[in-house]
């Protein structure tokens, strides 16, 4: 599959992952997210080299397996480049298991050492601040867009914008009701921050196909954040119960059917980001009974 044009020097690889490629000087090609592993990675690179490029740096949106899974086998073919990422995601690109390891509380148990959660270490180091900057060769734009992860960024080039996990394509919101997040309010922050973008023609998400429309993008995701924020919000006041409790709760809701370890994790964390939420608002109270953290609507 061929590189796809978003504008003249920009282009996307389509995957479960969206691979972004921005151009630089001559035949530099600036790789941003390198998707869940080595066939992702495979493939973008053929796609790069049959457009007459060559990786010239590597940028990681964020520290989720699906995003820089691809990293070691491009440095395997391109050992030479050097690989950037926000502070925070740094650290869990050079050391992975601190995915699974935060997820689980503990040393993760063998099914949880798998590629969704654990990819292979590769050597980040921080990427520049938020603004205006060069990575690679290629002039790019970074914005903060925390709350999917502790720390992400978004890439404009120009009217194109790689919004990555901040904005997700409604095909995909649909399929993943429960959107993961560190941090639910960060979230949709960061959503509606990019509403506030002028000047863009067409935004890319990290899943999901490419729209010219921004705004309905952005309204789409934010609808589907704050109806999972209500959906636990609904649980809680089913009657006061644990995290696990809750998960189960907002699942039967949703119509959301986990079948292994890793989706409960996953899904654990976006019940507990959300909980976070309503605790600071003052909509949920935390307490301990029976040796359990119990969660119950405020009195």
């Amino acid at each position: 599959m061929p590189l796809i044009a978003l504008a003249p020097g920009v282009l996307y690889f389509p995957g479960a992952v969206n691979s972004f490629v921005v151009v630089g000087r001559e035949t530099d090609a600036l790789l941003v997210d390198t998707g869940l592993d080595d066939s992702h990675a495979r493939k973008l690179l053929r796609a790069v080299a049959e457009a007459g490029l060559v990786p010239s740096g590597i940028l990681n949106t964020h520290s989720h397996a699906d995003h820089h899974g691809g990293n070691a086998f491009i440095l395997g073919r391109f050992p030479e480049l050097k690989v950037f990422a926000p502070p925070l995601e740094d650290a869990i690109i050079t050391h992975p298991i601190l995915e699974p390891l935060t997820l689980f509380g503990a040393r993760p148990p063998r099914e949880l050492q798998n590629k969704f959660l654990l990819a292979p270490p590769s050597p980040a180091r921080l990427a520049p601040e938020p603004g205006l900057c060069r990575i690679g060769g290629a002039d790019i734009e970074l914005i903060e867009v925390a709350g999917h992860a502790s720390m992400m960024y978004a890439v404009r080039v120009g009217e194109v914008l790689y919004a990555t996990d901040a904005l997700f394509g409604p095909d995909v919101l649909t399929k993943h009701p429960l959107t993961f997040c560190a941090d639910s309010g960060l979230q949709k922050q960061s959503a509606a921050k990019l509403a506030e973008l002028e000047g863009v023609r067409t935004v890319l998400p990290g899943h999901g196909e490419s729209s010219d429309d921004l705004a309905g993008m952005v309204a789409v995701n934010l609808a589907s954040y704050e109806r999972t924020t209500e959906a636990v919000l609904d649980a809680v006041n089913g009657g006061e119960a644990s995290i696990d409790e809750l998960l189960a709760r907002v699942c039967g809701a949703l119509d959301v059917e986990m079948s292994n370890a890793g989706a409960v994790l996953l899904n654990r964390a976006v019940i507990s980001a959300h909980l976070t939420e309503l605790l600071e608002s003052g909509q949920v109270e935390m307490k301990v009974l029976d040796n359990k953290l119990i969660f119950s609507a405020q009195a």
